[in-house]
């Protein structure tokens, strides 16, 4: 693919402002492998859990077993806690406030007879000072596989964490912070971790790797503007930027390395965030949830939930999210290879991604 090299200010300004994808046979199995997969899953089909304002909690999940036992526990790997009692395959269950000892964070283990056990989890850490820091876990892939909850998380800036709000951080054994930020960003507002906490750059606007795009960005420009007017966009600004995140050769670095990093961060669980945990990180999260194999529109309502956490209901748009995708399908044919040529991520890298955010 021919690379264009870019001087114009100008350029490098509009790049600024606006701000998985495998081979076929790695992003999704065989028909055949699928359907092995599939009969060997966990048998839920729906499961969520949701922190309520009194701070109880309210549950529900579909499933064809007969029923279903439900067990609070402080970690997502913990096989006792408080049993919580059973329920029909299909059901739901609400938790009052109080019944539980307060905790940084309550996971549900739920497990259906004959069965292998699913734990769930409210996304958000309630952290006041990062509203938008949340789990990326708890979604269901088109295989009948679940992504692992409290592994990898999404976030905003974390230059304000309190010492409270840092120590539940490191009960959910946060290990890696990854910062999507540019150099300013990150002198202006630098994180403020718990001590242990590696910490890690992948800035999506480095210019490090000169200012080089996959495609003449002028044109990138006049399409995305275009496409931003088409789509009634609230923020021009922002449907450049996400294009953009796709055709700079300095975004393949960062995502590539934000997703290696998830990948073989062995010691604890993972953060990654820019500076409102909406555009950067959504587009991050919608590479690692696509390349997990969770289904588009399930994707699509990940980056909305932005406007829920944020506290704005106009943060993000998805017209916006969709620009990107559809730049990954001009630049490269196809998602897949996005992730093979844009990104450069090999064979082993999604595999291990797979093999440790994924249950079966």
């Amino acid at each position: 693919m021919r690379t264009h090299r870019i001087a114009g200010a100008a350029v490098a300004a509009a790049l600024l402002a606006g701000t998985a994808l495998v081979p076929s046979a790695l992003a999704a199995p065989p028909a055949a492998t699928a359907t092995a997969t599939a009969r060997s899953a966990v048998p839920f089909t729906s499961a969520t859990a949701a922190r309520t304002a009194d701070g109880g909690h309210t549950l529900s999940w579909a499933s064809p077993a007969a029923s279903v036992t439900v067990t609070a526990v402080t970690s997502p790997d913990a096989t006792t806690g408080v049993p919580l009692g059973t329920a029909p395959g299909t059901g739901s269950l609400t938790v009052p406030a109080g019944t539980l000892p307060e905790s940084g964070r309550w996971y549900f283990r739920l497990v259906a007879d004959g069965g292998s056990p699913l734990v769930v989890a409210d996304r958000s850490l309630g952290l006041e000072s990062a509203r938008n820091f949340r789990d990326i876990g708890g979604y269901r892939t088109t295989d009948g596989r679940w992504v692992r909850s409290g592994l990898v998380y999404r976030s905003g800036k974390l230059n304000s964490l309190t010492d409270a709000e840092q120590q539940r951080l490191v009960s959910q054994h946060l290990t890696l912070d990854v910062d999507l930020r540019n150099a300013m960003e990150r002198h202006d507002d630098p994180d403020r971790l718990p001590a242990g906490v590696a910490y890690q750059v992948a800035d999506v606007v480095s210019l490090s790797h000169g200012v080089r795009f996959h495609d003449s960005a002028l044109m990138t420009l006049a399409q995305a503007v275009a496409a931003g007017l088409f789509s009634g966009s609230s923020d021009l600004g922002q449907s450049i930027g996400y294009p953009f995140m796709v055709n700079f050769v300095g975004g393949d670095y960062a995502f590539h390395d934000l997703v290696t990093a998830v990948a073989t961060n062995a010691s604890g669980a993972t953060v990654f965030h820019c500076s409102a945990g909406k555009d950067r990180t959504g587009w991050g999260t919608a590479v690692l949830l696509t390349l997990l194999g969770v289904p588009r529109a399930t994707v699509e309502a990940d980056f909305l939930a932005s406007n829920q956490y944020t506290g704005n209901p106009e943060a993000v748009e998805l017209s916006w999210l969709r620009a990107a995708f559809d730049e990954a399908d001009h630049l490269y044919g196809d998602f897949d290879t996005y992730v093979r040529e844009g990104l450069k991520l090999d064979a082993a890298t999604v595999e291990a991604l797979r093999a440790k955010l994924l249950t079966d």
